[in-house]
């Protein structure tokens, strides 16, 4: 008996559109900031033209009302595992590694999110999912009871379990297996206001760590933030100051550029919400708990090694500049010294690619001119190779190409660390700490662990992470690959 199955990336969609409607549920306040951002969005589209072409021939345009990243943190191995089976059925894989322990968060994480260009365009719908570093606990007495809690709990449901497994058994759902798995899959994510541990083990493990005490003293990874994407983050930051929604004090990432790169982000600040602790002799105690918040996203160009090391330099320098952790006191200045910092970084689209820091889609541009370029010595996978960069020149200066930026599908450690102190009120990371996030992400061993950290997470995971610098690169290969193509078939009818 044959069956149709449902596309993952549909399952995706319905799923993220699910999660959002719950979560505004859940938390009002993210309802008023996705209203926030479609009215700086709108104001962007409205005024800058050349922004809306730029989405437009990305294919981008589409999918920026839809744009949402969550994040999640898991405490055992096993719920990793079966996480990633779980996001396999809507077409999210696991792309990149990120150790936060050096930013004093102890947890290790990966992205899962689509890795194709018309998946992505579909639904963007990505969730950054954590997994608690049990071993940074240093109190054997309380990590014990810290891995007995957590071997109680069970966070899916059998029926989403076995729609996982009916998934890989078939290779897809059907229409009504599919509907069924979103609502089973959002049980997980749901947030329950009664915890299976007491108040005194609460207490202890937020004294370890705010994230600590997060994961381990509740039923399930309740969603802890969405994030709608804006194209002018500084004015939604200064949106949520005169709607009464309460800002973080520091915008994380680079600074205001007018060609963005990689990924800024703000947040308003968690939520203080009521917790019902189990009594151990019966009943429920009466406490609270912070962690959840809303966040909002600007994303930029995607670079590559070369650009990633530039800004990695950049942050660095601007951090040993200010001297102490940016925070509410001393933002203004922290603005003003990164700023003076990125002056080094190219802030135009042909600059970027010429200088080889940046991914760009390439696309051809209809042009009467009878130039023929010599489009067989260009080497799709090195543009930067001497001969095939001139060619490319060439093109660009005729007219005959456009660049594109591919925009940035992933996550900064630094941003990553920087929202979680900030929401989780830890003021322990010192200003050392900080210096070493950006060694972190860019694979730089700072303190001769993140390959064997990430050896064991990907053990726990099941699986091995996509390295998202290639997947970058083969999209920028495969638009020259296509735009090359289109160019030569010109040229054929033209001969013809």
């Amino acid at each position: 008996m044959s069956h149709t199955f449902i596309n993952s990336d549909a399952i995706r969609h319905n799923f993220s559109i699910a999660m959002s409607e719950m979560y505004q549920k859940e938390v009002p306040l993210y309802g008023d900031l996705i209203d926030l951002v479609t009215e700086v969005n709108t104001d962007v589209l409205n005024k800058q033209p050349d922004i809306r072409q730029q989405l437009e021939h990305t294919g981008e345009i589409d999918r920026l009302g839809m744009e949402r990243h969550g994040a999640i943190r898991l405490g055992t191995a096993d719920e990793l595992s079966m996480m990633c089976r779980l996001f396999a059925v809507m077409g999210m894989h696991p792309v990149g590694y990120y150790d936060l322990a050096p930013a004093g968060v102890p947890v290790h994480s990966t992205a899962f999110r689509a890795l194709e260009k018309s998946s992505l365009n579909k639904s963007p719908f990505r969730v950054f999912t954590s997994l608690l570093r049990l071993d940074l606990i240093d109190d054997e007495a309380l990590k014990q009871e810290a891995i007995a809690a957590l071997d109680k709990r069970a966070i899916f449901t059998d029926n989403v379990v076995n729609l996982i497994k009916r998934f890989e058994e078939q290779g897809g759902l059907t229409a009504a297996d599919a509907k069924q798995f979103v609502k089973e899959a959002l049980e997980t994510f749901r947030w329950h206001d009664k915890t299976p541990v007491s108040k005194a083990l609460y207490q202890q493990l937020l004294s370890q760590h705010g994230l600590i005490a997060d994961v381990v003293g509740f039923k399930g990874p309740h969603i802890n933030h969405l994030t709608p994407r804006t194209l002018d983050i500084d004015a939604v930051q200064a949106g949520m100051q005169a709607k009464g929604i309460p800002p973080k004090a520091i915008i994380e990432g680079p600074p205001r550029r007018r060609c963005p790169i990689l990924l800024r982000q703000t947040s308003f600040r968690a939520l203080e919400e009521a917790v019902n602790f189990k009594n151990p002799n019966g009943g429920y105690q009466t406490g609270h708990h912070t962690a959840r918040f809303g966040e909002i996203e600007q994303r930029g160009v995607a670079l590559t090694p070369k650009g990633r090391a530039l800004y990695d330099q950049l942050l660095s320098q601007a951090r040993r500049q200010l001297g102490v952790t940016p925070n509410a006191n001393n933002a203004l200045e922290y603005y003003q010294v990164l700023e003076s910092a990125f002056a080094a970084f190219p802030d135009d689209y042909r600059a970027l690619h010429d200088e080889g820091l940046a991914y760009f889609y390439y696309q051809a541009v209809d042009s009467d001119t009878d130039n023929e370029p010599t489009l067989d010595s260009i080497d799709v996978e090195n543009v930067n190779d001497p001969l095939s960069k001139q060619v490319i020149t060439d093109l660009l200066e005729q007219g005959m190409i456009r660049l594109e930026p591919i925009v940035y599908e992933d996550f900064l450690p630094v941003s990553a660390a920087g929202i979680f102190q900030s929401n989780l009120h830890d003021d322990s990371t010192n200003d050392n700490e900080k210096d070493n996030e950006t060694d972190e992400h860019s694979g730089k061993q700072s303190g001769g662990g993140i390959n064997s950290n990430k050896e064991a997470f990907e053990n726990a995971l099941g699986a091995q992470v996509y390295d998202e610098l290639e997947l970058y690169q083969t999209l920028q290969a495969e638009s020259l690959k296509a735009c090359l193509g289109q160019l030569n078939s010109k040229v054929l009818k033209r001969v013809i």
